[in-house]
């Protein structure tokens, strides 16, 4: 029994163990092959790895790429620049067992992003200018933007150039702020290939750059003076409304006494409450009364007062 258990874990021995990583190349710049076998997990374990084009020997790698100490990569030298036509072979090793693989890659090119970008002004225009591998079977894609727009490549500031390595813009504007980048890849000619990363962006500045700068903060001045009055008139009618305060003009007043009473009113228009202020109060002291008694010829100064202000009608029954 026990041997019949043995013999069925030997044969069932390879299908539980741990499959091989799927390789993958690209040829880099045409000048070195890049070959990663990172699979869809963290690798465990080291692989040996050899590589060859076609009616070449098999070669060892030759700087290994590594993540964690473990292996995940290989860069092999390139060879001739026809190599890319052949097929590329290669091979991962483990405890004498081997995964074989074959590669096309005549479309599995990247290369880098063009080089010594420089910039030249024309009487008016303004050149830019790079570098890259094989001009004539290189195409380059160009974008530029002005005073600090985005990069959105539409049809007026991005082209697509065959064989050149400059590219014009004419007439610049007054917002002289320009910043333009570049990326390559193989054109149709040289079996096309993906496109490189952009190069970092080369600026040209003018004289006349400040306009540019000071774009935002005009902007900003302008939305303040707009924003500012309608702010100021909408405090004011909300004050108004829920009577916070109230301005009264009215003109100046002369004294009480050179004015008659019944002229004020069409002259002056006042709250009601304002026009009582005008009005002319008097309170005399109350003075008793009684029928008439002949006095002596001496009166008191009290009784003496109070008879004159009866005979003055102006004592108050």
């Amino acid at each position: 029994m026990l041997n019949k258990l043995l013999l069925v874990l030997w044969l069932a021995g390879p299908a539980f163990a741990k499959q091989f990583p799927d390789v993958d190349c690209v040829i880099l710049h045409l000048k070195t092959v890049r070959c990663t076998w990172n699979g869809h997990g963290n690798l465990t374990v080291n692989y040996t790895f050899h590589s060859w084009f076609h009616n070449e020997k098999a070669r060892a790698c030759e700087m290994y790429l590594t993540s964690n100490r473990i292996r995940n990569g290989c860069i092999q030298p390139y060879g001739d620049i026809s190599n890319r036509f052949t097929m590329f072979y290669t091979r991962l090793e483990r405890d004498n067992r081997t995964s074989p693989k074959r590669h096309d890659l005549v479309k599995k090119v990247k290369l880098n992003p063009p080089t010594n970008l420089t910039v030249q002004k024309g009487a008016d225009n303004v050149w830019f200018y790079w570098n890259q591998i094989l001009p004539s079977c290189v195409q380059n894609e160009v974008c530029y933007r002005t005073c600090y727009k985005n990069w959105d490549c539409f049809p007026q500031t991005c082209a697509v150039l065959h064989g050149k390595q400059n590219y014009c813009i004419n007439l610049p504007s007054d917002c002289s702020r320009y910043e333009l980048k570049v990326r390559s890849s193989l054109d149709e000619t040289c079996s096309a290939s993906d496109w490189s990363d952009w190069s970092d962006p080369v600026i040209w500045i003018s004289n006349n750059s400040t306009e540019c700068d000071q774009g935002t903060g005009s902007t900003f001045v302008i939305i303040v003076c707009v924003l500012a009055p309608v702010i100021l008139i909408l405090m004011v009618v909300l004050l108004l409304r829920y009577e916070r305060f109230r301005i009264i003009f009215i003109h100046v007043v002369p004294e009480q006494s050179l004015i008659p009473q019944d002229k004020i009113e069409p002259w002056l228009e006042i709250p009601k409450d304002l026009k009582q202020s005008f009005k002319a109060s008097y309170h005399d002291r109350a003075c008793p009364v009684q029928e008439y008694h002949h006095v002596s010829q001496v009166f008191t100064t009290p009784d003496w007062k109070c008879l004159m202000r009866l005979v003055s009608k102006k004592c108050i029954k």
